[in-house]
């Protein structure tokens, strides 16, 4: 039944335009968390990045050496040697990357669990329509956000790269923007775009998978209700989770993105994610797969926290009902 124009403009904004306004808010929700855990998500990136095999292929940077061991050394390194705002560099990308990472898989998972899957009258949702529905949100949400994904990644090596004497290759964040589309045109934007999904659809079947039973179940299986510690024991067992499915996937992701690049976009150490995989295990062994899996699961359990709690608290200050 279609509401009467005249009665349409007077109904509130998020009633008026739900999916752009649950867009809105989980990108803001998205900005807090981004910010409050940023230095974790930098240093993992760090440590994934050492002790690269495929280096050696190159001919003046064979196997580099491993500057700092663990993850509170290689934040203490990069505070020592680059400065403590240093931990910060690369954030104007991420932040652009998860408003819209987050704002499509947000929309994408309400989507089809209210419209294509659908809710059962008890509000029961069977695990695996959430499964397919977090892998499917996962992949669209991280197909549009690529190119932001991709600058973060690379910015946040520029300041490895000034101490060894390397030149930086960016500006900014829209230098990077502008030089990667100059060198490698629109599909040089989505670089890494295979393995950045198969990490995204995993993530999200980690975390908004076990986001959504987890919640659902206590509040339909325990005396605990639809609040602050639902939503506090519910996303701490979504970040937990969401990290050891998407640890390696990770792994794998941000290495083909800093990989060198020839004059046509192609990738010099790397064909394919098949291939890193390959490569990183029978030349570091199968755990370097979990490289900064402890600064990972560290960033992406406040990360998580952060999120669902501020997103469930501006939701309920908009006038959405709860996710």
């Amino acid at each position: 039944m279609s509401i009467p124009e005249d009665e349409e403009k007077l109904l509130p904004l998020v009633q008026r335009w739900p999916r752009a306004s649950k867009f809105l808010l989980s990108g803001c929700a998205a900005t807090v968390a981004e910010l409050a855990t940023f230095p974790l998500d930098l240093t993992k990136t760090r440590l994934q990045m050492q002790g690269e095999a495929a280096l050696a292929r190159l001919g003046d940077s064979a196997r580099e050496p491993v500057p700092y061991r663990g993850m509170v050394r290689t934040a203490l390194g990069i505070i020592q040697e680059e400065g403590f705002l240093k931990l910060w560099q690369g954030v104007t990308p991420a932040i652009y990357r998860h408003i819209v990472y987050s704002g499509g898989r947000m929309v994408t998972y309400e989507h089809l669990r209210e419209v294509v899957f659908g809710k059962s009258e008890d509000k029961h949702y069977p695990l695996w329509k959430s499964v397919i529905g977090g892998i499917m949100a996962g992949v669209i949400g991280q197909f549009l956000a690529n190119p932001t994904d991709l600058v973060k990644v690379q910015m946040q090596m520029e300041g490895k790269r000034k101490l060894e004497g390397k030149p930086l290759r960016f500006r900014g964040v829209h230098h990077a923007f502008a030089k990667i589309l100059a060198e490698g045109g629109v599909r040089g934007l989505w670089a890494g775009w295979v393995p950045n999904i198969q990490r995204a659809a995993l993530v999200n079947m980690g975390d908004l998978t076990t986001y959504d039973t987890v919640k659902h179940y206590l509040v339909l299986n325990t005396p605990l209700e639809d609040n602050i510690m639902t939503h506090g024991l519910s996303s701490l067992c979504s970040g937990l989770v969401a990290s050891i499915l998407g640890t390696p996937a990770d792994v794998i992701k941000s290495r083909i993105m800093n990989q060198p690049r020839d004059k046509q976009g192609r990738g010099l150490l790397y064909k394919s994610s098949t291939d890193c995989l390959i490569q990183a295990v029978q030349g570091e062994g199968f755990m370097s797969l979990y490289k900064g899996f402890l600064p990972s699961w560290l960033r992406m359990t406040p990360w998580s926290l952060v999120f669902w709690l501020t997103y469930e608290k501006i939701r309920e200050m908009s006038g959405v009902s709860p996710f």
